[in-house]
């Protein structure tokens, strides 16, 4: 806290100094998304991008590590039964289309996520709102939430990104029928996006550039910057010389080994935080030749703090267990199953009967910061308990290969409690599972369930230390470490990730970020 009060003290001068209207910025990003519609978005990449432009129901305090919900879209709300939430919407909220915002949009808005017709919708809704039954219109400024059973977490659903709020009109009229909401319109929605946010996209090159201007109609504070663009550098070494010409004045994703030279140059600096994401490793646990105690094994022979002292310069955090200090009243330190012994491992491969053959290892060449360094590191780690594995590089997402048998992959935490992390990957309803690359028992469904329903917090936590006990002896994969990002700055530039977002939030809004003009 005393961190983010000095910082917020340092944005209060530069903005002092900042020229009246002239205000403008330019980042350059590693990766950016390829489309923008935050219901359809479940990437590291895309999750920059949505925060500027759109607006959920209920807001979030981001500089508070624990939830803290504050009102957004939604004024007030409150309970009306155990399974009936109901909500006051704000007045005079404007769409950067100029439309205005009612229920009809709100009700829209949730209910394209609730029971989805468009079909990379329905993945994100089994991941997020499986438990959402309905959103209704009660008059202009009034809708009601409808659950299927009492939800401890409802009050986050409608904080993530997915229930951010759209125009039905504007997003129904892009394509064919006015009246009806298509295929298609979705797709034109995803390059032509309209939100309630304090930033307005002005162009949209997908994958490639993307520029905001203010939107003067924003019913919130108006953010200080008229113009934000943010453009692709793939290459670190592009990026670097970018900022050390001034062409940009923040660039993302900075390896820990050049930290130290952008820090020495009297015009810029970096920034960083230990991120609410962890970068791991999964197994294709249906693959014939990946056992139970083989995958106990491959888990047991990574030396996690080798690589963070290798990799992260000692920067990174290995946790105890799948956790986070965001998780609030579901967090437990204290709790462990991640362990390094070799000699277990080995003794566990002779169990196995492993017979040396070689496992597939895939990972894209530079999506994570250090994911092939550290996909190199635990294939000697690997080998040095007798295990051959061959690394696979691949710019293809290749998680749902029958031939893969292993890859690197991150768990971000996309909302404050382990559903939002842990759930959305692991749960009887999360990725791996539904992709078919784990098969869990029906009785560690039960466990979720009774974690994913319990209202009691502390019954809550003791339910998902089970689900993760059972996790750790089935081994469909294991934690590396939470990985320390890092951005870098003109030095004129105050701005920080702050640690109630989820990853890699580019926040532009007002009071995080400003621009001292320059002095020579």
């Amino acid at each position: 806290m005393k961190r983010l009060l000095l910082s917020a003290v340092a944005v209060t001068a530069v903005m002092a100094a900042m020229p009246a209207g002239a205000a403008e910025l330019k980042v350059a990003a590693a990766n950016m998304q390829s489309y923008f519609d935050p219901g359809k978005d479940h990437s590291n990449v895309g999750s920059l991008q949505y925060y500027n432009t759109f607006d959920t129901l209920i807001e979030k305090d981001h500089t508070k590590v624990e939830p803290v919900f504050m009102p957004g879209l939604a004024e007030s709300w409150k309970m009306v039964s155990p399974t009936v939430v109901e909500l006051k919407l704000r007045h005079g909220v404007l769409f950067q289309n100029g439309d205005k915002m009612t229920a009809d949009d709100v009700a829209f808005s949730l209910n394209r996520m609730f029971k989805p017709t468009y079909a990379p919708y329905v993945s994100r809704s089994r991941e997020y709102f499986d438990n959402m039954d309905r959103a209704e219109k009660v008059d202009d400024y009034t809708v009601r939430v409808v659950t299927k059973r009492p939800d401890p977490i409802l009050e986050t659903l409608l904080n993530v990104q997915q229930s951010m709020i759209v125009p039905k009109k504007y997003l129904m009229g892009l394509t064919g029928d006015p009246n009806v909401d298509e295929a298609s319109d979705y797709d034109a929605f995803g390059l032509k996006p309209v939100g309630t946010g304090p930033y307005k996209v002005a162009a949209f090159q997908p994958g490639e550039r993307l520029v905001w201007e203010r939107f003067d109609g924003f019913w919130g504070e108006a953010p200080d910057f008229e113009r934000v663009e943010v453009v692709r550098m793939p290459e670190m070494a592009a990026r670097l010389t970018a900022l050390k010409n001034g062409e940009v004045d923040i660039i993302t994703n900075v390896p820990p080994d050049q930290l130290e030279a952008i820090d020495k140059d009297p015009n810029t600096k970096t920034v960083g935080m230990l991120t609410p994401l962890f970068h791991v490793v999964f197994y294709n646990a249906n693959h014939p030749k990946m056992t139970r105690k083989i995958r106990q094994a491959l888990n047991l022979a990574i030396d996690r703090n080798l690589l963070n002292e290798a990799l992260w310069g000692g920067k990174s955090k290995v946790p105890a267990s799948h956790t986070y200090p965001q998780y609030g009243a579901m967090h437990d330190p204290d709790f462990k199953w991640i362990e390094y012994d070799p000699a277990k491992a080995k003794k566990l491969l002779t169990e196995a009967g492993y017979d040396g053959f070689e496992i597939r290892y895939d990972t894209h060449p530079t999506y994570y910061t250090n994911g092939l360094l550290a996909a190199q590191a635990i294939q000697e780690m690997w080998a040095a308990v007798g295990v051959k594995m061959k690394i696979n590089v691949d710019e293809r997402w290749t998680g749902g290969d029958k031939d893969m048998m292993a890859r690197n992959w991150s768990n971000p935490m996309y909302f404050p409690d382990p559903a939002g992390s842990y759930g959305t990957m692991w749960s009887p309803t999360g990725a791996r599972i539904t992709a078919g690359s784990w098969t869990p028992s029906a009785a560690y469904a039960q466990m979720w369930d009774e974690f994913r329903f319990s209202l009691d917090p502390k019954q809550r936590l003791e339910a998902y230390k089970k689900v993760q006990r059972y996790a750790a002896e089935e081994a469909p994969f294991t934690i590396l470490y939470q990985p320390y990002e890092s951005w870098g700055l003109r030095k004129n530039v105050e701005w920080q990730p702050l640690p109630g977002h989820i990853p890699y939030v580019l926040d532009f809004r007002k009071g995080n970020v400003a621009v001292a003009a320059a002095t020579n």
